[in-house]
């Protein structure tokens, strides 16, 4: 299916699974800004910390980037000076990338994640639900205060359980109301989930909590996967079946959580589903997010980024990130 009329089948299935959906508020960013999450490990899997804007080199299809923000972890981001050097942002204020003068980025719309869990509740998920509720609660619990949290439940239709809140208590409290039943509309979930997030300024991922099986969806996974790779939203799959009883579910998963510079974890038991969870908890303080406003570039198709270390130590360090995007100008 070609770009344009991937899009297009995109929109009206979109429609369509919208149709009695109310119309959500939308934040305003400059569309051609590009937000970058990634994370350094060494050879050991552990991660590097303490490194600064300058130890990076960002490219896109080749091209030298300019950073306009830099942030580590849940900490607020740093303006990047023409110069290299950095200075914070008080909340409310403009950000001027270098040659962008007069952006509308705001710092306090940039601090910590916003994190969209999308919790399955159809007919698979039956005898682990409760197991399932608990560790996703517990890891809304555990995420860092700057950080903030929407949990949404599937089956056939989405349910938006808890709207995007810092207030663990309302996130968790709507987890709770969550009901088992129905067949599985997975991709058409995570397609509305990736619709919402996109309207947020700033760092967000979507973790998908799910069994598996999708028998009830209109959209592709592969062209949901499109769409969180040109927003720029890493999607993190853990799976409650096992990696080897459904390898279709499963080949998928890999793929979407790859490509999007996610990870998927396959957890059967409730101490697996903790584990994963306490990964993901992990990889998000722990990473690295970068702003940067592309700079001319006659490619509107997928444009490949790299990020790479400029320090000698730096060369034996493994990045992870995703891989690329499509500009809107393109579709």
């Amino acid at each position: 299916m070609g770009l344009i009329s991937r899009r297009g089948f995109l929109a009206g299935a979109a429609t369509t699974v919208l149709a009695q959906e109310a119309q959500r508020p939308v934040f305003r960013v400059k569309v051609d800004m590009v937000v970058l999450s990634f994370t350094v490990t060494d050879s050991h899997n552990r991660y590097i910390n303490g490194l600064k804007n300058t130890d990076f080199r960002i490219l896109e299809d080749g091209i030298q980037q300019k950073m306009a923000t830099f942030a580590e972890g849940a900490k607020p981001p740093m303006q990047v000076l023409a110069d290299g050097g950095t200075r914070p942002l008080t909340a409310g204020e403009p950000a001027e990338a270098p040659g962008n003068p007069g952006i509308d980025l705001h710092s306090d719309a940039f601090v910590g994640t916003n994190v969209f869990v999308l919790f399955d509740t159809s007919n698979f998920m039956y005898r682990g639900f409760v197991y399932a509720e608990d560790a996703i609660a517990d890891f809304v619990r555990g995420l860092d205060r700057a950080d903030s949290v929407a949990v949404y439940t599937f089956s056939r239709n989405l349910s938006r359980a808890a709207s995007l809140t810092r207030d663990r208590g309302d996130a968790i409290g709507g987890l709770r109301k969550s009901v088992a039943g129905d067949d599985t509309a997975l991709y058409n979930a995570l397609l509305l989930t990736l619709r919402d997030a996109a309207k947020v300024p700033g760092r967000k991922v979507v973790i998908v909590f799910s069994n598996g099986p999708d028998n009830a969806s209109m959209v592709a996974p592969d062209d949901v996967r499109a769409v969180a790779e040109d927003e720029g939203i890493p999607i993190y799959v853990i799976s409650t079946n096992e990696v080897n009883k459904d390898p279709i579910s499963s080949g998928v998963f890999r793929r979407i959580a790859t490509r999007t510079g996610g990870k998927a974890y396959w957890a059967k038991t409730w101490q697996k589903q903790v584990e994963a969870f306490e990964s993901i908890r992990e990889d998000l303080g722990n990473s690295y997010t970068v702003t940067y406003y592309p700079q001319p570039n006659p490619n509107e198709g997928f444009r490949k980024i790299a990020v790479e270390i400029v320090t000698d130590v730096g060369k034996k360090y493994r990045v992870r990130s995703r891989p690329g995007y499509r500009p809107r100008g393109g579709f």
